[in-house]
């Protein structure tokens, strides 16, 4: 399952890239131990209100706003409707109707593409150069122990097709990354799943 997910509360679930999937939205409570996430009825949804979510994730604007692509609602579900300017920095920032929903129709989960920041900067195309993920700022990858085989996965989620190659960049002083363990992406587990604060000089190219 490739997974985009701010720390805090939306993520976008099976879609084809780090930008696109199912949204859904993490139910905040006092108990912090009782908190789970809960599918979004299309119905309750508009483009103003993806392009906060598409800005929350770091993704850019909304390209695609269609139920049904992702799978369709599951519980639990989201039970107000969201109403954003379309300004707010985060979804859950937004106003949302007074009045609970009950009932979704089936393949009415929101489903949504963004236009996508790209996870590979400072290369030829789009789908070379230095891989970064977003967890709360964006980072680039140190890769220990990456082969193609971990590159691969990177690609598919950047959408990005097979990978070609795999390389590190040294610079002249150390800054933070992200360090991701080979075997935790062998374990099929998403990018951002993997994700450990590291200081260093090393940084993944990819290709």
């Amino acid at each position: 399952m490739d997974i985009r997910e701010n720390a805090d509360s939306v993520r976008l679930v099976n879609g084809t890239s780090l930008c696109s999937g199912r949204l859904e939205v993490k139910s905040k409570h006092s108990n912090h131990s009782n908190q789970w996430w809960s599918s979004v009825c299309e119905d309750d949804f508009d483009q103003q209100d993806a392009e906060v979510v598409c800005r929350e994730l770091g993704c850019g604007a909304p390209s695609v706003l269609q139920g049904v692509l992702y799978g369709e609602v599951e519980a639990p579900m989201w039970t107000k409707e969201f109403q954003c300017g379309g300004h707010e920095s985060a979804l859950l920032d937004c106003r949302s109707s007074g009045s609970d929903r009950n009932t979704c129709s089936p393949g009415k989960a929101v489903g949504l593409t963004c236009s996508g920041r790209r996870g590979l900067v400072g290369g030829d195309s789009r789908c070379a150069g230095i891989l970064e993920v977003k967890q709360g700022d964006w980072k680039p990858v140190h890769g220990y122990g990456w082969t193609l085989k971990e590159v691969s996965v990177a690609c598919r989620e950047l959408d990005c097709g097979s990978a070609v190659s795999v390389g590190q960049r040294e610079e002249s002083s150390s800054r933070s990354v992200w360090l991701i363990y080979s075997d935790c992406v062998q374990s099929g587990s998403a990018l951002r799943e993997c994700l450990t604060w590291y200081s260093s000089s090393s940084i993944q190219y990819l290709t």
